[in-house]
């Protein structure tokens, strides 16, 4: 990974970096990744590993591996490296790479990205992108155990339903 953005780096380009635990992958997750490919010429997103996300998320997840989570995030449009972490948090990561940018989702502010002192203190900056965090694995799966918003399984109400193009 390291040798891949030093060569980005080399060749005058940006990077970008985003992390998450991508546990059964939504609409949310597409919109924060496409979100972070556009603060710069590369994206790297980093994936907790399956020990991290039993600890961050609690029993019986992650649903997905570590490797089924990176072999997915690496398919979507915009993300061009992917790397499993073990760390409670990216902070070695940001170090190691330095990416220019630091891509959180609306769900934190500038102030609130846990990571914030690390990417300042390298010169790096906080972008945060996507669309607003109406989109959760957990909600997500309640959904799929028909206990999804207001008690009931299905899809979301049509009026928080962006139209589909044909």
């Amino acid at each position: 990974m390291r040798t891949a953005v030093q060569a980005d780096r080399a060749a005058g380009r940006t990077i970008a970096f985003a992390n998450g635990c991508f546990d059964l992958v939504h609409v949310g997750h597409v919109r924060y990744l496409q979100a972070a490919s556009r603060e710069a010429d590369r994206l790297v997103v980093a994936i907790n590993d399956d020990r991290s996300v039993a600890a961050l998320k609690g029993a019986g997840r992650p649903i997905l591996s570590e490797s089924d989570r990176a072999e997915l995030v690496a398919a979507l449009r915009g993300v061009d490296y992917v790397v499993i972490f073990p760390e409670p948090t990216v902070t070695p990561l940001l170090l190691e790479l330095r990416p220019d940018v630091h891509c959180k989702g609306t769900d934190y502010t500038v102030e609130t990205v846990p990571e914030r002192d690390t990417v300042r203190g390298y010169g790096g900056r906080i972008a945060i992108v996507g669309d607003p965090k109406d989109h959760s694995t957990r909600d997500l799966l309640a959904r799929m155990r028909g206990r999804g918003r207001n008690g009931a399984g299905g899809e979301a109400p049509a009026e928080r339903r962006p139209p589909v193009k044909r």
